[in-house]
């Protein structure tokens, strides 16, 4: 059974850093599409940033050369390093791996952008 369980979230100020990582376990194929979802209160859940195994990288527009996603595949991590954050990042941010056909998420890590 695949899991994955976030971590790194927290609260951070306005213009701060904050560096979420994300390990996914069980048998997994070596060729997926990693990445991170986030919804803030009363919001759809949208894309922020995916990678696929060979390292090729998307974003969203309004994230674009601040976030940066990465991953490890020999131990199947990703990780969203988040700078010059803004309150509109504030959100609950989840990973995402979908391999063979079949989607997982983790459970979520709250990031919070406030002064």
């Amino acid at each position: 059974q695949v899991q994955l369980v976030e971590s790194g979230g927290g609260l951070a100020q306005p213009g701060g850093s904050l560096r979420l990582s994300c390990a996914a376990s069980g048998i997994i194929a070596s060729t997926n599409l990693m990445g991170w979802y986030r919804q803030a209160p009363g919001k759809e859940r949208q894309p922020v940033a995916l990678i696929t195994s060979g390292g090729s990288t998307t974003y969203r527009n309004s994230v674009e050369g601040r976030f940066i996603i990465d991953r490890d595949n020999a131990k199947n991590k990703v990780y969203l390093q988040m700078d010059n954050l803004t309150p509109e990042d504030t959100a609950l941010y989840f990973c995402r791996l979908i391999v063979g056909g079949n989607g997982y998420w983790g459970q979520g890590t709250q990031v919070t952008v406030s002064s």
